[in-house]
């Protein structure tokens, strides 16, 4: 008995080899698991479902072939698939959460989710991610042509690294009253999250109590994934 949890693959077409490892993943390792939970940024940008690429289309089918072999394949946005929609979730059989979901695996709590939210001390970011999760702002968005889309998407990329290679290592990672808020609003003792590619299972107090943060790494050289069982939590690599 055994779940996994993914996140950070940043899937794209100029990253073949993390693809073949994402899929031979999916037809090997995940086919094992009760349930596979992938916690954002699945893809390395999403502008809309309508632009369904053969890496998409690919994608999809793996996952769908997954979920009709019985493991059920949930999905937590990031910050760069946050626009995924009910199409590609449909074609690819993957379920939509919100972006915290609080989960009962074999009697224990956890909390789950991409973990942007937590890097609180970035103060840019967290005010361009509150402009982008606005309904009428996407809706404008995902109207535009399929060109368009693109070129705003490629501007916001660089952009994106630009800004970030002007920040401090630390403003980029979470902040620890952020963990230890959302934890104890949810009342558990382990959180489980990616984004900031720095994986590894940190020890805190929370609720009063010994508590834990599993951080995923992102899928840059080799595979990363966190194994929940009835017995353990462990933070797993393996080759492509």
């Amino acid at each position: 008995m055994s779940t996994l949890f993914i996140a950070d693959l940043h899937l794209c077409e100029e990253e073949p080899a993390i693809t073949a490892g994402f899929l031979r993943f999916l037809a090997g390792r995940a086919r094992e698991a009760d349930a596979l939970y992938i916690l954002g940024d699945l893809f390395e940008a999403w502008i809309g479902d309508d632009n369904l690429t053969p890496l998409h289309q690919t994608v999809a089918s793996a996952i769908r072939q997954l979920v009709d072999h019985g493991v059920p394949c949930y999905f937590i946005h990031g910050n760069r698939d946050f626009l995924i929609g009910k199409r590609f979730a449909r074609e690819s059989g993957m379920i939509l959460l919100p972006e915290v979901q609080h989960l009962t695996l074999y009697s224990r709590d956890l909390l789950i989710m991409h973990g942007d939210t937590l890097c609180t001390d970035d103060a840019g970011y967290q005010a361009f991610r509150k402009k982008v999760h606005t309904r009428w702002v996407q809706w404008l968005f995902l109207a535009l042509p399929l060109f368009v889309r693109r070129r705003i998407a490629a501007r916001m990329r660089a952009d994106s690294q630009a800004a970030n290679s002007q920040k401090s290592v630390a403003i980029m990672d979470v902040n620890p009253q952020a963990v230890v808020a959302v934890m104890e609003a949810y009342r558990v003792q382990w959180l489980i999250h990616g984004h900031t590619h720095r994986p590894e299972i940190h020890t805190l107090e929370a609720n009063g109590k010994p508590a834990w943060r599993a951080v995923l790494g992102a899928w840059h050289h080799e595979g990363s994934l966190i194994e929940v069982t009835p017995q353990n939590t462990t933070l797993q690599f393996f080759p492509f």
